[in-house]
């Protein structure tokens, strides 16, 4: 996906179509699992980059490098838009196991 491409996502298509296959509440777990993936992934990726152009002496001029940086994952959707969006498109596949009483 292109990190700047403009996410537009109905929370109520991803109901409605997760609620056909009876499995909402179990989807909603799922997304929820895979949005806190996304953002360890996100917070990982940033970290690295950022070290990447941390400069070795502290000055009181900005690091344009990283300004640059945070500004690109600013205009990263939220993790829970990407979640539903992959749900959306079904590229989300999951298994929660059941309870055995």
């Amino acid at each position: 996906m292109n990190m700047k491409q403009k996410v537009n996502i109905n929370p109520i298509l991803v109901r409605m179509k997760e609620t056909e296959k009876g499995v909402l509440y179990e989807s909603i777990v799922a997304m929820g699992k895979r949005a806190r993936q996304i953002n360890d992934e996100l917070r990982q990726e940033l970290t690295e980059r950022l070290a990447e152009v941390q400069s070795s002496v502290d000055t009181d001029e900005p690091n344009f490098d990283q300004l640059a940086i945070s500004r690109e994952f600013d205009n990263i959707p939220k993790p829970t838009i990407l979640a539903m969006l992959e749900m959306y498109e079904d590229k989300i596949k999951y298994e929660i196991p059941q309870d055995k009483n």
